[in-house]
């Protein structure tokens, strides 16, 4: 079944400590470290139902599936990584938990119920539209990287919608964005209650941010946890960060 699920340029990489396999093309779409702290970050429901928005080829989705019962929905605008994700699940075995949607999620509400949602992960577009030093020549990472598509706004919009009250939205940033997303937040009624800044190594300045916000919750109480870093200054990941990708160190 894997030589025939793949396409030509795709591989399949697994994360060890779940044994879910997830079918990557590094000229299209791969996950990298953000998309895994993400699916680990947030306290997941046992049951009840979870979205993954800007799913891409559905990695945080499938990797938060190990951990729940609940169902999954994951929507991606590009066809192509919906694809991808497609039969990642299909791979893992796992069609009747999680569901992948090819559109756009501004049509979330077409798909689930108004206030229905348990948990919503969003690995967002990073880099306002705005931004193009450093745009990629690849339509299908322009896509995923600059806020073309969609934007901060628009997935604060739709989560304060599909979210029961109570209800909570994880998503991984950029430091550089942190007022902002503190501000668009507050807006929508999704308040702050866990941050975690990311560092690539020790010494090093933050390069990722992990937030975990509640629909309607009070204002009060956000909590700032202690750093993450990622590599040891050898190169060799924390064990934080090994036990992450690989499960438990044995003595």
């Amino acid at each position: 079944m894997t030589d025939s699920i793949l396409k030509d340029g795709e591989r399949i990489d697994q994360l060890f400590s779940s044994d879910v396999k997830i079918i990557q093309n590094k000229e299209v779409f791969s996950y990298s470290v953000d998309s895994v702290l993400l699916s680990r970050f947030p306290k997941i429901p046992s049951k009840g139902l979870i979205v993954d928005l800007c799913s891409g080829n559905g990695a945080v989705g499938l990797f938060a599936s190990h951990k729940t019962k609940a169902k999954i929905v994951e929507i991606e605008l590009q066809e192509r990584l919906a694809d991808m994700a497609q039969r990642s699940i299909l791979l893992n075995q796992l069609g009747k938990q999680v569901t992948m949607v090819n559109d756009d999620l501004k049509h979330l509400l077409q798909y689930v119920q108004r206030s229905s949602v348990d948990l919503i992960f969003c690995n967002p577009p990073y880099f306002k539209s705005t931004q193009t030093s450093k745009k990629n020549l690849s339509p299908h990472y322009l896509l995923a990287r600059h806020e073309i598509a969609t934007n901060f706004d628009e997935i604060c919009a739709i989560s304060q919608q599909a979210l029961k009250t109570k209800g909570r939205l994880a998503l991984v940033h950029r430091p550089d964005r942190f007022l902002d997303i503190i501000d668009t937040l507050r807006h929508y009624k999704l308040a702050p209650k866990r941050i975690q800044f990311v560092y690539p190594k020790p010494a090093k300045v933050a390069n990722m941010l992990l937030i975990e916000a509640i629909k309607d919750g009070s204002q009060e109480g956000m909590k700032i946890l202690p750093p993450l870093i990622i590599h040891q200054n050898n190169g060799d990941y924390t064990d934080a960060i090994y036990t992450i990708y690989y499960g438990e160190k044995c003595d």
